[in-house]
């Protein structure tokens, strides 16, 4: 096994409140990262995502127990020496005025070179590399405060790549990204742990990017202990179900998304195959039809090898083009009516 990058020691985290009261989040937590490792952290919100960060950070106290970067204890490091161990990238977008690209992630360098210092061909030469690894060079004269959103969060990994540090941590990186954007950050974070030897934590929400992008995930819950796998185990366990489920909402383990129980307003039966198939029978549950081996008043659907949809319905027909006019005729047919008489 890689030796480990991070690891805890019956580590508790939560906050200390006045007149001596502890809030204990999490108690006796043993975890490892380790280099090369892309983790995801996941949980509803208020299971501790944050406050687990910011102690592994270094910027919140444990309550008890101990944080060891390689063999050294956290809490023994410098601030100096820890800002060549780690570095954050928090959730909150940073806006600085009148700063270009190039200047925020020198920001990087501040460990090196001192707040006030200048940079040294050396440290040029990182911070180009550093955006060329996040494929902004060319924003490098751009000023910060008039990027996108993704931009900047680019920027800030980018500031991070540049600091040079083994661990890499993110709270919420794609937090207000579309899609496209947050795969895009989750592509660039696990090249920078497999290139650059990073070891990077991430939380998250976004658990069907987790469960693609992630080797570990660490899965966080109120009351709960904190589960640990990979991704597929954490799914055939059961552990996204345990830690996410209500009455309303569950995980489907075959589809790696969870699902919702909507109203059910009739029963079909679907035959045929392939790929328009599948997603029929996804808008048909979407809309809450019940699908069943025999329908109570025979609506059958079926798909032919044309990819036509056929509606038999009380001895009349009708052929849906596309899967839209499928559910309008079974809005016109009406079956929640017919199963309420």
């Amino acid at each position: 096994m890689m030796n480990a990058t991070l690891h805890t020691s019956d580590l508790s985290i939560g906050y200390k409140l006045s007149g001596g009261a502890v809030n204990m989040l999490h108690q006796h937590v043993n975890l490892q990262l380790h280099t090369g490792e892309v983790i995801c952290l996941l949980g509803p919100n208020g299971s501790g995502k944050s406050t687990l960060i910011r102690t592994l950070a270094g910027f919140q106290k444990p309550l008890y127990g101990k944080v060891f970067f390689d063999n050294d204890d956290l809490s023994t490091l410098p601030a100096a020496q820890l800002a060549h161990r780690v570095s954050v990238v928090l959730t909150g977008q940073v806006d600085i005025a009148n700063t270009n690209v190039f200047s925020m992630v020198a920001y990087g360098r501040t460990p090196y070179t001192g707040f006030l210092g200048r940079l040294q061909t050396n440290d040029r030469i990182i911070v180009d590399r550093a955006l060329e690894q996040v494929g902004i060079k060319n924003l490098a004269h751009r000023k910060f405060d008039e990027l996108s959103d993704g931009e900047k969060q680019k920027v800030m990994i980018a500031k991070s790549l540049a600091q040079q540090t083994p661990l890499i941590f993110l709270d919420e990186p794609t937090a207000f990204l579309d899609f496209p954007a947050r795969v895009e950050i989750l592509k660039l974070l696990r090249q920078a742990a497999q290139n650059s030897g990073k070891a990077i934590l991430l939380s998250t929400h976004d658990l069907n990017l987790a469960i693609r992008f992630a080797d570990t995930i660490w899965m966080m819950g109120k009351d709960k202990p904190i589960a640990t796998g990979t991704p597929e185990d954490m799914v055939l366990k059961d552990e996204f179900g345990n830690y996410f489920d209500n009455p309303q909402v569950t995980f489907d383990k075959f589809s790696g998304t969870f699902t919702f129980d909507a109203e059910q307003i009739g029963e079909v039966t679907l035959t045929g195959s392939g790929l328009h198939r599948i997603w029929l029978q996804k808008a048909l549950e979407r809309k809450g039809y019940r699908l069943v081996q025999e329908a109570k008043f025979g609506c059958n659907i079926s798909v032919s090898e044309k990819q036509q949809f056929v509606v038999n319905f009380m001895n009349k027909k009708w052929i849906a083009k596309d899967i839209s006019e499928v559910l309008e005729i079974l809005k016109k047919l009406d079956l929640s009516s017919k199963n309420k008489t």
